[in-house]
C-alpha cells in the first residue's frame, strides 16, 4: 500500500478539509502540478482552477478554488485558497453571477490597478465555466 499524503485546504474563515490522500493534482500558477507522499518542499501560487484529490485509485473529490497558495512538504501539501467550492456544487447561476461581476469591472476600470482586478474577476468566471463544463 503506497504512503498516505496529509492535504489540507484552508480557506481565509476555516479549515475545510484535512485528510491524508494518495495524491493531490493543483492548478499551480506555472502549470497543474501532482503532490504525492516524499514530494519535495515547494511553495507556489495556485491559478483559479480546480483541485483533484485522488485516493483509493480514484479522484474522490473536485474542489474549484479561486487562486491561493500551496505549500508542499514531504508528509503534507496545504492549500490556502481565497475561496473553495466543491465541484458538484457549483451551478450555472453561479457562472452567470460571476461572469456579470467580471464584464462590469471591466466596463468600469479605468485605472491599471482596476482593470487588473477585472482581469482576475474574468479569469476566475472562464475557470469556473471550465470546472463546470
Amino acid at each position: 500500500m503506497a504512503e498516505k499524503i496529509k492535504f489540507e485546504l484552508v480557506s481565509p474563515a476555516k479549515l475545510l478539509l484535512s485528510s491524508p490522500v494518495d495524491m493531490v493534482v493543483v492548478p499551480g500558477g506555472e502549470g497543474d502540478f501532482g503532490a504525492l507522499s516524499r514530494h519535495a518542499p515547494m511553495i507556489t501560487t495556485v491559478r483559479p482552477g480546480v483541485i483533484d484529490v485522488h485516493d483509493g485509485g480514484k479522484v474522490s473529490s473536485r474542489i474549484f478554488v479561486a487562486g491561493g497558495f500551496a505549500e508542499v512538504t514531504e508528509e503534507r501539501i496545504t492549500v490556502l485558497a481565497e475561496e473553495a467550492i466543491p465541484v458538484n456544487e457549483l451551478t450555472a447561476d453561479m457562472l452567470a453571477a460571476r461572469k456579470k461581476v467580471a464584464k462590469e469591472a471591466i466596463d468600469d476600470a479605468k485605472s491599471d490597478a482596476d482593470k487588473g482586478k477585472a482581469a482576475r474577476l474574468l479569469a476566475i468566471a472562464e475557470a469556473m465555466e471550465t470546472a463546470i463544463g
